[in-house]
């Protein structure tokens, strides 16, 4: 028998509550000078759901992001600076961009759980619709139909959505990934790692652009 839809996001909740070893925030400390990460081939290492990745996976810059899809860092940066770097660094192949989960919260990760329901081709789509449309369904408490809402618009049906978020396989992996980002350092969301070098809070292109330029040629 499946667990009722009550349960499960109290299941989510804690599953990805209890993978915080120590405190995570949205943005996380001010005051950007790139910091060494883990070692790299730590850091690539995909978790048990794969990763969704964008460019060419030969590209000379690798970038690592996580992300908290209700933080409204990770809005400005997807907002602002991620459609300039997919536009100058990914789109022509100079950068291989990563997107990871880093969910801060029960209702963040109810959002993420959706998102990996999704096809891979509507991934980056309903990240960017969760993210743009926070207003619509951020609160304390997860509010399962402001959540459908979005996923309807990339086309998932009620049926998938309601069946995507007892999907264990989906909230397991969701909690290594989130264990993993914090032992590499991650303590705030966005985090950026760009060749192994870390970027955190509110990112500019500038800043980014600063650590891929040396090395994209």
């Amino acid at each position: 028998m499946g667990l009722s839809r009550a349960a499960t996001f109290v299941l989510i909740g804690a599953v990805l509550s209890a993978a915080v070893l120590g405190l995570a925030a949205c943005g996380g400390p001010g005051g950007n000078a790139p910091e060494p990460a883990p070692l790299k081939d730590q850091l690539l290492v995909p978790g048990p759901l794969g990763d969704r990745e964008y460019g060419n996976r030969n590209a000379p810059v690798t970038i690592v992001e996580y992300v908290s899809l209700t933080c409204p860092y990770c809005r400005a940066y997807h907002a602002k600076v991620f459609p300039r770097v997919k536009r100058t660094y990914v789109d022509t192949g100079k950068v291989r961009y990563i997107i990871r989960e880093f969910a801060i919260g029960q209702t963040a990760g109810a959002a993420a759980i959706v998102t990996r329901c999704a096809p891979k081709s509507k991934y980056l789509p309903l990240v960017e619709a969760y993210l743009s449309r926070q207003s619509e369904w951020v609160s304390q408490d997860v509010r399962p139909d402001a959540l459908y809402k979005i996923a309807k618009s990339q086309g998932m049906s009620r049926a998938q959505f309601d069946k995507c978020l007892s999907n264990q396989s989906i909230i397991d992996g969701l909690t290594e990934m989130k264990q993993r980002g914090r032992k590499l350092g991650v303590v705030g969301t966005p985090t950026l790692f760009i060749n192994g070098q870390k970027l955190q809070g509110t990112v500019t292109f500038e800043e980014v652009k600063a650590l891929i330029e040396p090395q994209a040629s």
